[in-house]
This record gives structure tokens, C-alpha cells and sequence, in this order.
């Protein structure tokens, strides 16, 4: 009987005209009646049935895949300069601007004076808003991206990575290096 209830769930969850797909239907989740898709937990290359973020957003073709591939591309780019364009809006933002200066032991018993700048920027303010809002976007952005490096796709995964890495060559050349003067190497 739980030989016979196996086969025929086995058969009831695989497509009879060819093997197993990465993706397949099962019959409930936790007995509750809904549909539940599973997924390939080991990276492949295929173009047939790939999920991409919502549920009527298949790939089922080459030509579907490098479209997906374009997309993703350019989101992890997006989501690399989103990352520098915050930084650059904070840097320009900052209107309370405060130095202080503390005393540290120097070399040969000599005493050197060590500035700090310390920065701000007022809560209730246009430029806080803005980084509000785009910091939601940020953290949209990257959980879309982890979602589809999460379908283990091989093509998508190095959309990601290849997006985010030329997204970081182009964008990072702005940031703000911050080199202390008074720092020392022991």
C-alpha cells in the first residue's frame, strides 16, 4: 500500500513524455490545497521553465533567457550605482560639520594633536527623505537579486555578478577615498 501511494505520487508529480524538469508541480503543501513549485537546489543551465521573481514570469525559450540575462544585468548595475549615488547625496547633504581634536602619544614621549571630523544631517530634512526613499529602493533591489541568484540558474547567477561587477567599475571610481594623515602603520 505505501509502495503503491509512492508510485503514484512519484507519477502524479513528474511529466510522463520526458525526465524530470528543475521545476514540478506537487500535489499540496501541508495538506492546505495550494500548489507548490519545487526548484532545482543545485546550479543549472537551462532555459525551459526558470521563475523569474513572479509567478507569470516564466523563461521557456533561448531567446527569453538572454532578454532575462539583459535585465538582470542591468539591475546589478543599477543596484551598484543606487550604492554610490547614496553615498555622493549623503556627502552633500551633511550640514553640521564638527571638529574635534584630542591629544595622542607620539613617538619619543612627543605629544600629537588628532583632528576628527564629525558630520551630520538633520532628521526632518528634503535630503534625509530622499535617502529614505532610495534606501527602500536599495534594499528592494537587492533582495530581487539574491531571489534570482536563488534559482540557481547558471545564466542569471553570472548576469548578477557580471552586472554588479561592471556596476562597480563604472561607479565606484567616484567614491570617496578618505585617506588620515595622522593614521600610522605600527
Amino acid at each position: 500500500s505505501v509502495l503503491k501511494m509512492s508510485h503514484h505520487m512519484n507519477s502524479s508529480t513528474l511529466p510522463t513524455s520526458h525526465p524530470p524538469d528543475h521545476q514540478h508541480p506537487s500535489t499540496t503543501a501541508s495538506g492546505h490545497g495550494h500548489d507548490m513549485m519545487m526548484m532545482a537546489m543545485t546550479f543549472h543551465f537551462s532555459c525551459e521553465n526558470v521563475p523569474l521573481l513572479f509567478s507569470g514570469l516564466t523563461i521557456n525559450s533561448p531567446g527569453e533567457m538572454a532578454g532575462a540575462f539583459v535585465a538582470v544585468f542591468f539591475l546589478a548595475m543599477f543596484y551598484e550605482g543606487l550604492k554610490i549615488a547614496r553615498e555622493c547625496l549623503l556627502r552633500k547633504s551633511q550640514v553640521s560639520i564638527r571638529y574635534n581634536s584630542m591629544p595622542v602619544p607620539g613617538p619619543n614621549g612627543t605629544i600629537l594633536m588628532e583632528t576628527h571630523k564629525t558630520v551630520g544631517q538633520q532628521m526632518l530634512s528634503l535630503p534625509h527623505l530622499l535617502q529614505t526613499v532610495l534606501h527602500i529602493i536599495q534594499v528592494v533591489v537587492s533582495y530581487f537579486l539574491m531571489l534570482i541568484f536563488m534559482t540557481y540558474n547558471g545564466y542569471l547567477c553570472i548576469a548578477v555578478a557580471a552586472g554588479a561587477g561592471t556596476g562597480y567599475f563604472f561607479f565606484s571610481w567616484k567614491k570617496a577615498v578618505v585617506v588620515d594623515i595622522t593614521e600610522h602603520c605600527h
